[in-house]
């Protein structure tokens, strides 16, 4: 596995399994241009993590596929009327890896996965891929600890994803989200000033240099 002091993007090979393929696929087919690179940044971010942690037992095809569909929540055809969209999405998540042939533990721990990316902290002694996803989508959306990573890497996958008109897509989608279901994970995103850290967001920054 590659560590934090050579990690490079070609290091870092997203899983050719059949749950990971249609994950990649759905979100694809479903997702905007800049919220899918925003969903395969957030998994390179998590493996960059993983590596600068020497984190070497967690489920590579799980962590893939949970953040491949980490916001399909958001997107109209999944949204739920009163589930939160993180909720949602780890039912998707459940359908597509069925469908896969996962066993039903593995089905629960994607969704868990996928619910948890919004808590505010997720121990990793309990739910590895839980904290990987929720560290990984936190640089991407708040910024958070974007100086640990090494910066040739993170220079390799901004230059591969761009940002594009991620901080204004996101946070339309999670405002209208937290507008229509105000106790959902949503509102204490929006309330937290969602809107001037995406704005503000280091990579943001660096983008327009």
């Amino acid at each position: 596995m590659a560590t934090s002091s050579n990690l490079r993007l070609r290091d870092l090979k997203a899983p050719d399994s059949r749950a990971s393929i249609a994950a990649y696929e759905l979100a694809a087919d479903y997702h905007s241009p800049a919220l899918l690179n925003h969903v395969l940044r957030s998994w390179h971010w998590a493996r960059g993590f993983a590596a600068m942690e020497s984190r070497s037992t967690f489920d590579d095809e799980l962590l893939y596929v949970a953040a491949l569909l980490h916001d399909i929540g958001i997107v109209e055809p999944f949204d739920n009327r009163t589930l939160s969209y993180e909720e949602a999405g780890g039912h998707v998540a459940v359908a597509l890896t069925t469908g896969a042939g996962w066993p039903r533990d593995r089905r629960v721990r994607a969704k868990d996965v996928i619910i948890r990316h919004n808590w505010a902290a997720v121990d990793p002694s309990t739910d590895l891929e839980g904290y990987l996803l929720e560290a990984g989508t936190a640089l991407d959306i708040t910024g958070a600890r974007s100086g640990d990573l090494p910066s040739s890497f993170v220079g390799e996958v901004l230059k591969k994803y761009p940002r594009l008109t991620v901080a204004h897509e996101f946070t339309a989608c999670v405002s209208a989200q937290a507008e229509r279901k105000p106790s959902t994970a949503a509102q204490r995103i929006v309330d937290s000033g969602l809107e001037q850290k995406m704005l503000k967001h280091p990579f943001e920054a660096a983008r327009s240099e």
